[in-house]
């Protein structure tokens, strides 16, 4: 949002007297309203990050795809987090037509408690620890020009992924809120985003 010198002159004043944390809550109030504004209009791919996991980095040296054993899963956090995305998109009332997700585990079941529904579509799974980030970036890219309004699809991934298609960090959990005709410098442009 531009702010025309007089709202920059104040916003700064407000964040001296308050103090910056204060001044940052305000802000994200004001982005998760837009986020479910422009989500009802429809026309949106929302870019997840799955949820909170065990810690650590990556995968252990042994994973392998559909065997959960030898993946970092979500935790009881990433889990409760997603149940709270089920909740606020109820509450919300909105209608999602498709959920796809990576095959990775974390990602699987982020989708399954979050929207209750997931199809594994392969150009969103990680490559962190391999090869494929310009190749499954341009196919994502590729698939979503044909992506029409007023529907709204959701794409559950990992950070690797999200900062290909925007150029952006998102935290686990997180959603950030695209529209495919809305491109900067070839990436998907962030229109909204919001955490849970």
């Amino acid at each position: 949002m531009r702010q025309t010198p007089r709202r920059r002159f104040t916003s700064s004043l407000l964040g001296l007297a308050l103090g910056a944390p204060l001044l940052a809550r305000a802000q994200s109030t004001t982005e998760a309203a837009d986020f479910w504004t422009l989500l009802r209009q429809g026309g949106n791919v929302l870019l997840m990050r799955h949820a909170q996991t065990e810690s650590g980095i990556g995968d252990p040296p042994n994973f392998r795809i559909g065997d959960c054993s030898t993946q970092r899963n979500l935790n009881d956090v990433g889990r409760e987090q997603s149940r709270r995305v089920a909740a606020a998109f109820q509450r919300e009332r909105i209608v999602l037509d498709e959920v796809r997700s990576s095959a990775w585990c974390r990602c699987v079941d982020t989708a399954e408690l979050a929207f209750g529904r997931h199809t594994v579509w392969s150009p969103i799974n990680s490559f962190f620890q391999q090869n494929g980030r310009e190749t499954q970036t341009a196919e994502v890219l590729r698939a979503l020009k044909s992506f029409k309004a007023p529907r709204n699809l959701v794409l559950v991934t990992h950070q690797v992924n999200i900062s290909a298609l925007t150029g952006g960090f998102v935290a686990m959990g997180e959603i950030l809120l695209t529209r495919p005709g809305q491109m900067a410098d070839g990436r998907l442009r962030v229109l909204a985003r919001q955490s849970f």
